[in-house]
């Protein structure tokens, strides 16, 4: 886990998913750590160019898993907590995500559900997951049973 001076260290690491309008893929990602996770990560998302809702047919492949993402809001990103973060996941934001010394970083690419009927984006769902499942192996994250 990241310390930081007069900061009292964490317990568990924090997962920051970042993409474009974070209305899609880094959503998805963050709900699957949520439900997978639990209490043993701290999960955060942010765009670099927040949308203004959550994809409907991300919140339709999340819910056909008994992930509920339709309460969440697209947000911006902020430095502070992308510096604090264990691991950074990009999803399709290249240039415009952050990069601070020190972070551990991973871009993964997958389908942008912009557009996409629920059809296909389920396939983008289980890759996110694929992929959740494996970060949190790496990270030591034991899930929730989910």
């Amino acid at each position: 886990m990241t310390e930081h001076p007069g900061v009292e260290p964490r317990t568990v690491p924090t997962v920051v998913f970042l993409c474009v309008h974070n209305a899609g893929r880094s959503q998805m990602a963050a709900g699957w750590m949520h439900h997978l996770a639990g209490d043993r990560a701290v999960v955060v998302s942010g765009g670099s160019s927040p949308g203004a809702e959550v994809n409907p047919a991300a919140v339709e492949a999340m819910a056909e898993v008994g992930i509920d993402i339709a309460g969440q809001v697209p947000q911006r990103w902020t430095d502070e907590v992308v510096r604090s973060a264990d691991a950074v996941v990009t999803m399709g934001c290249g240039d415009a995500c952050p990069v601070f010394p020190g972070v551990r970083y991973l871009d993964w690419e997958l389908d942008d559900p912009a557009g996409r009927p629920v059809e296909e984006v389920r396939a983008t769902r289980d890759e996110i997951e694929r992929r959740v499942r494996g970060l949190m192996a790496e990270l030591g994250i034991t899930g929730t049973g989910g």
